[in-house]
């Protein structure tokens, strides 16, 4: 029997960007010192001045991509048009599933008979196998649709993830930020709002990439 879980999708786009060292405005990048070739560079004495480069540092919940009203709405699109397209065999499973427990209670009924009661130990055996048997085909059919389903589900948002994640670099490029935390994957002790860039991300997103028919419209088989 497929559950509910098999219906469910999580999309994580973890990101993190790449360190680009940053001078302070108005600071002339320094200039590192001509060695004469053959020559090992000085190392710095104890104590002395080593510059860092600067670094803007973001947080993002990348699990409220998911949220159906306020998240990003390509997503949800897919999921719509995934859990559509395998409706069909989700109901086919759950039929089989309800025959299943139906054939149980009657199995159990036939064996607590009354005492003296005569017994169908013909139609007991046959309602036995015909359980056992239904049992094999919800499993078959089951394990099928659960691969068909995760090949499926690749294919629609494999494509969207890498999308996300180009969107998320671009994002973080034009703002200056150096480094991006999921605090949906990576535990926080604390971050201040101000640099919780979730819902202006997910707003940028949502603006540049609008769900289009061809997003929604499950395709004929």
């Amino acid at each position: 029997m497929i559950r509910h879980h098999l219906f469910s999708v999580l999309l994580v786009a973890a990101f993190v960007a790449s360190i680009s060292a940053q001078q302070p405005a108005g600071r002339p990048a320094a200039q590192p010192t001509p060695t004469p070739a053959a020559t090992a560079p000085a190392t710095p004495a104890p104590g002395a001045s080593v510059q860092l480069p600067m670094s803007k540092m973001a947080v993002i919940y990348t699990d409220l991509f998911l949220d159906q009203k306020t998240g990003i709405a390509k997503f949800n699109s897919l999921v719509t048009r995934l859990n559509g397209e395998f409706q069909k065999i989700k109901d086919e499973l759950t039929q089989m599933q309800t025959r299943a427990t139906s054939l149980e209670s009657e199995i159990t009924k036939l064996r607590e008979a009354p005492e003296g009661a005569p017994v169908d130990q013909r139609s007991l055996q046959a309602k036995i196998d015909q359980l056992d048997q239904l049992k094999k085909d919800i499993q078959r059919k089951g394990e099928d649709a659960q691969a068909n389903y995760n090949r499926r589900r690749a294919e629609l948002f494999n494509p969207l993830q890498e999308e996300i994640g180009k969107a998320l670099e671009a994002f973080a490029k034009a703002r200056g930020i150096n480094v991006i935390i999921d605090a949906a994957q990576v535990p926080l002790l604390y971050a201040a709002d101000n640099i919780d860039i979730t819902r202006a991300f997910i707003a940028d997103f949502n603006s540049k990439n609008p769900v289009t028919a061809a997003t929604t419209i499950t395709p004929p088989k």
